[in-house]
């Protein structure tokens, strides 16, 4: 897929902007401050209906304005689909072809989009909650099963903490709720196990292509359970082990809501003994690695690398042109990048 145009009015910093885009790769060059960030936030919104930087979708509206609009024409194959996002103090609203959706998951179905921003250096280093994030978004757009399945436990994983939280608990509700987060947890972790594997089989020549070297390279994922045909019974157990500590902490403390994957560099942690290069390669090799997994090549992603190439030497940078050929549509933010054949888009920051 690609996005054909884009408009938006009062976005950020952005009073108005309309781009016809290449399908292939798309260079968003400028000044710090001139807006390239706030672009590819408004392209990245199409995807998930959600910014990667706000928290409030409020914060994407111009100042001194009462709303924003993006309108983007988006191609999958023979099919082209027209998508409007309007934001106001009221809420957002978002059409396909105008006619209002009426769940944001329709969205991800129409665009899909991968992106690294230069926070994603530290996916390996951060906080397992942005490992888990990288399962469940990449898993949720490949599979609507796997998106019910973890709405499901957050949904039975709330009342269990509910339940912990009261003065009197009632052994047997709380055996009940722990038996439906169990079931419901079987599958996550199956998906989660069968994504990895294959994420790995692509990843290694991923990683060479980027480093120019020969290494080793896995995700080792660490599920609360292993998925095999004895998991329920060694789930109970496993809750059955921590229940008394779940009690007195009044909160739910193992589940595949506290799990974590470590990425393993020629046998050693990245997290531990990589260095901030071998970070940043090795991060963008993940963030990418979902692109090569959705065999229709129709729907495969969009591709945001924004900042990227700042903390790249030259030839890392250019072995990392050279493979994002292999993509479909990239957009790339740069404050000044010449890449030979490729379209770019220049913005000047206000007043000049």
């Amino acid at each position: 897929m690609h996005l054909e145009s884009l408009t938006i009015k009062n976005f950020r910093n952005h009073h108005f902007l309309t781009y016809d885009f290449s399908p292939k790769m798309n260079v968003i060059s400028g000044e710090n401050g001139a807006g390239k960030t706030n672009l590819v936030e408004a392209i990245y919104f199409l995807s998930l209906a959600r910014s990667f930087r706000a928290q409030n979708d409020l914060e994407l509206i111009e100042k001194g304005q009462n709303q924003t609009s993006i309108e983007a024409r988006i191609v999958e194959g023979k099919i082209k689909r027209k998508i409007d996002v309007v934001i106001q103090n009221s809420g957002k609203r978002i059409f396909i072809n105008d006619k209002p959706i009426s769940r944001l998951s329709q969205l991800s179905k129409v665009v899909n989009i991968i992106l690294f921003e230069p926070r994603d250096v530290m996916l390996f280093r951060g906080l397992p909650k942005e490992r888990r994030n990288y399962l469940d978004i990449n898993l949720s757009k490949k599979s609507t099963a796997y998106l019910e399945y973890i709405s499901q436990y957050e949904k039975i994983l709330k009342e269990r903490n509910e339940i912990l939280k009261q003065e009197q608990i009632d052994p047997q509700l709380l055996q009940i709720n722990t038996d439906l987060l169990i079931k419901i947890s079987g599958p996550i972790v199956a998906y989660r196990q069968k994504y990895v594997k294959d994420i790995n089989d692509i990843l290694k020549k991923i990683v060479r292509a980027l480093m120019g070297e020969h290494v080793e390279v896995e995700i080792r994922y660490d599920p609360f359970v292993k998925y095999d045909s004895n998991f329920k019974e060694n789930a109970k157990n496993a809750f059955l082990r921590a229940q008394d500590g779940d009690i007195r902490r009044k909160i739910t403390s193992i589940g595949i809501h506290r799990e974590d994957f470590v990425l393993m560099l020629n046998g050693h942690n990245i997290a531990v003994y990589g260095s901030q290069s071998e970070n940043r390669l090795v991060a963008l090799a993940v963030k990418l690695a979902p692109f090569f997994l959705i065999e229709d090549k129709d729907k495969r992603p969009i591709v945001i690398l924004d900042d990227v190439l700042s903390e790249l030497d030259t030839n890392h940078q250019e072995r990392l042109i050279k493979f994002l050929k292999k993509f479909e549509q990239v957009f790339i933010t740069a404050t000044k990048l010449e890449v030979g054949d490729v379209k770019t888009y220049t913005l000047c920051k206000k007043g000049e």
